[in-house]
């Protein structure tokens, strides 16, 4: 008999698609013979391959939120050859069941969810309390059993770091090996709700200079304008990443950051994946939620009466749970990590 296969339906964000690696090292510690392919968008697949537990990516042609039935048909036909032991759907929507079903895997595991009985006959509760965060949700759907006596042990995600690619993009950027750095991520593909001021990013930057600290602003091609906005505020403190590497790049880079001062977003989790202090600014969103999945963090969470209120925009308008967290608290925290890694080297 072969190894057991499993084919996982990734999910279609950054953060997630980190988070799910803790399932993928679950899966592996407690059968270690597995074989985990992982249906995922186009994007991702560069990720996936810095996750050692992955044996092949499926690339999803269809875009988020698009149904295509007969594009998810011919895909799943065409990974019947692979006969999938089990398929675990992470999304909970009627549409990511397809292609394990039509792929022919025998054990299809997902939450309850919109109506997909039968594409899932291995139906798991929800239960939302026993499993506060998105990762134990995820472990979870690896589990044997339908409902876990505690919460599940969360192996942490590590992706692998090209060293080589990591020294090519410190010489291409010019960045200064004898300065430690401070990588700033102000993006957050949900909403301004969990986006820390520019102005706040830009004065914490200008202290970091003052005090030798070299800082880059990493992030998409989306997140240019803010990098120039903190730029610019910054008085030309900061030196603007953004849209100029990839996704893979992003991960070599802030394994050479000290700390990363990031929003709640999908390169937090890419930055405590590489080992990176994180220090993580929480607005609308919970750290009880989403945490970064490292014992080398700080977390800044305002517990507002209307906080987390998980919304993109600010219902109120004041956004003070982000507000609230002040550059100068930011700074004495990265001072703080600072002095203890020169005590340490």
């Amino acid at each position: 008999m072969g190894a057991e296969r499993v084919l996982v339906v990734g999910p279609a964000w950054v953060g997630d698609m980190v988070m799910a690696q803790s399932l993928y090292r679950y899966l592996k510690e407690a059968r270690p013979a597995v074989e985990i392919d992982v249906l995922a968008p186009d994007w991702s697949l560069p990720l996936l391959e810095r996750m050692p537990e992955v044996a092949q990516g499926v690339r999803m042609p269809l875009g988020h939120g698009e149904l295509g039935l007969p594009v998810r048909f011919r895909l799943g036909r065409s990974l019947r050859e692979r006969h999938y032991d089990q398929a675990i759907v992470l999304p909970r929507s009627l549409k990511a069941a397809l292609v394990p079903f039509f792929a022919g895997a025998r054990r299809r595991t997902g939450y309850q969810g919109e109506m997909r009985y039968g594409l899932i006959n291995d139906m798991r509760q929800l239960d939302r309390e026993a499993l506060p965060m998105v990762v134990q949700r995820y472990i979870n759907l690896g589990r044997v059993t339908t409902k876990p006596e505690r919460v599940p042990d969360i192996p942490n995600p590590q992706l692998r770091v090209d060293e080589a690619n990591a020294t090519a993009l410190f010489e291409r950027f010019g960045l200064d090996g004898n300065r430690p750095a401070v990588a700033f991520a102000p993006g957050a593909e949900y909403g301004l709700a969990k986006q820390w001021p520019p102005e706040y990013f830009a004065s914490l930057a200008r202290r970091l200079a003052e005090r030798g600290v070299q800082v880059w602003v990493v992030g998409s091609d989306k997140d240019r304008a803010v990098g120039e906005t903190i730029v610019g505020a910054s008085e030309g403190a900061v030196l603007n990443l953004c849209g100029k590497t990839s996704l893979t790049d992003v991960v070599d880079l802030l394994s050479l950051a000290q700390v990363m001062v990031t929003n709640d977003s999908g390169l937090m989790h890419i930055g405590a994946a590489v080992g990176t202090e994180i220090v993580a600014l929480y607005g609308s969103s919970s750290p009880n939620y989403t945490p970064p999945l490292t014992r080398r963090k700080v977390v800044f969470f305002r517990e507002l009466e209307c906080s987390p209120c998980f919304e993109r925009t600010c219902p109120y308008g004041h956004t003070r749970c982000l507000g609230e967290i002040k550059p100068s608290m930011v700074l004495e925290k990265i001072q703080e990590i600072i002095d203890s890694m020169k005590e340490l080297s």
